[in-house]
């Protein structure tokens, strides 16, 4: 019951970053993502990961390798992706 739960709770939480990530990627714009954030919460998902490896913790171990996967797609775009072309003003010059 437990593990079933967790996995029910890991896969909602990972699953909340698919939209951004989506978006993301379709419009190669990653400007407005925080890269400390990015980094930081990769980190702490890849350290999660170990853990849930070494305890042998399916449910952590599954939803911090999906969650890590996706960060990292958004750590690629937001230091890679060209920068979007610039707005026009709204006075129209």
């Amino acid at each position: 019951m437990e593990t079933a739960l967790g996995l029910l709770a890991g896969t909602c939480t990972t699953l909340s970053f698919l939209p951004q990530v989506v978006r993301t990627l379709r419009t190669h714009h990653a400007r407005d993502l925080s890269g400390a954030w990015l980094l930081i919460f990769g980190f702490g998902t890849a350290t999660w990961l170990v853990y849930g490896v070494l305890t042998s913790d399916i449910a952590v171990a599954a939803a911090n390798a999906v969650t890590f996967a996706l960060v990292a797609m958004l750590i690629v775009a937001k230091f890679t992706a060209s920068p979007s072309p610039t707005m026009a003003s709204p006075t129209g010059s």
